[in-house]
């Protein structure tokens, strides 16, 4: 069969082209390229939503999108406030993108607002299975997505995870890029180069033990080892923290720094205060740090592993076009969120959203990139290796991964 080209056409791969069975299913209608590319939508879809919603702003505490015969429910903090709701909103907005572009015809999609209250979050996710939703696609929470693994049973249908640096569950699948698998598949391409021993420098946290055996891990992979992990606060504790390090390992190869949206200024000054800089020592930081301006001089030279933003490309140009203002890479996984329920639902319908389907290792291709999910819930997504030079990120290397 011969797909269209188009956002998910043939010029970039098909969302869900890997996955055999689900092929098949869209030869015996349509080309699978049909069900994803917007351009293959037909005149009643797109006519149904030709102006998806205004730029992120008042919005309802629950909506409803689309007439497709798959259930969904979408849960959001639109009404928090702060920054959980200014990214609730740009995820509404790019999921109204998506069921304008894909997911009209194919799901019906319910978006719920947790107000940012993770008890709240969990109450819906009860309410959404109860009600006969096929798949739920959020909470943004991190704490409400850690409680929904004590939720279990034959009803709970499967719930892609938008929470940033949520590990993963069986049939909790972890959408985002989490710091965890950054840091992995940095310090893994560094490692591939030859360096051999590495120390980690991570905040405390509930995240940290997550992060150091994700770390090793994708060291391993390659022969490397960590030597040592210093778990540090990155506000008031810098400075001790790479003291400690010279005190156990005097010479390391590869240094990793996982501080989530911490300023990794004061950690680079305390290490090139004792000779470890970038021109000496191999530094890795993590997708994080490209949110941040880059100019400052420490920073240069620093490796980061991270989305490859060809691959985000069209869909914030059009995201631009249709709101005005430029997507995260929050809004983005939101927008494939949406895109990949409303594919498995055009090509299978709703009974499609199996483990089997969902966790077939060939994967999927999005916005963000080629990923396939594992059966404890986490996503393993290809990456590309950035150097930080003359205030921007360079790609240097592509399909980085630290599994």
């Amino acid at each position: 069969m011969q797909s269209k080209s188009g956002l998910f056409g043939s010029s970039r791969g098909m969302l869900l082209a890997a996955l055999p069975v689900l092929a098949l299913v869209a030869c015996q209608s349509k080309t699978a390229g049909d069900v994803l590319d917007p351009g293959g939508a037909s005149s009643e879809t797109k006519s149904a939503s030709e102006n998806p919603t205004s730029p992120a702003g008042s919005l309802p505490g629950s909506q409803t999108l689309g007439n497709g015969e798959t259930r969904v429910s979408m849960l959001l903090p639109l009404s928090a406030g702060g920054a959980i709701g200014e990214k609730g909103r740009r995820m509404s907005d790019a999921a109204k993108l998506a069921m304008s572009d894909l997911g009209n015809q194919y799901i019906t999609l319910s978006i719920q607002d947790t107000r940012g209250d993770s008890t709240v979050a969990k109450d819906l996710v009860v309410k959404a299975m109860a009600a006969g939703a096929k798949v739920i696609i959020g909470p943004v929470e991190l704490d409400a997505a850690q409680r929904l693994t004590s939720i279990s049973g034959p009803t709970r249908p499967p719930v892609l995870v938008l929470a940033e640096n949520f590990s993963g569950a069986p049939s909790l699948y972890a959408m985002a890029l989490n710091e965890a698998d950054s840091a992995a598949a940095g310090a893994a391409a560094i490692a591939q180069k030859g360096k051999r021993k590495f120390v980690l420098f991570v905040a405390k946290g509930p995240i940290a033990g997550a992060i150091e055996k994700r770390v090793v891990n994708g060291l391993s992979i390659t022969g490397a080892s960590l030597a040592l992990t210093v778990p540090f606060d990155p506000a008031t504790g810098a400075e001790k923290a790479a003291a400690d390090m010279l005190a156990t390992v005097a010479t390391p190869e590869g240094v990793v720094i996982a501080i989530g949206d911490a300023s990794p200024l004061p950690i680079l000054r305390a290490l090139k205060a004792q000779g470890i800089s970038p021109d000496k020592v191999a530094i890795v930081g993590t997708a994080r740090w490209l949110e941040q301006p880059l100019a400052d001089p420490l920073l240069q030279g620093v490796y980061v592993a991270a989305l490859d933003k060809n691959e985000t490309g069209p869909i914030a140009d059009r995201f631009k076009a249709t709101y005005g203002y430029a997507p995260d890479v929050n809004a983005i996984y939101a927008y494939d969120s949406v895109a990949l329920t409303a594919g498995i639902a055009g090509a299978m319908g709703p009974k499609g959203f199996t483990r089997q389907v969902i966790e077939n290792r060939n994967g999927f291709r999005g916005s963000t990139g080629v990923f396939h999910f594992r059966a404890d819930g986490a996503s393993e997504r290809a990456m590309s290796l950035y150097r930080i030079e003359k205030g921007a990120a360079r790609k240097v290397a592509n399909s980085v991964s630290g599994y």
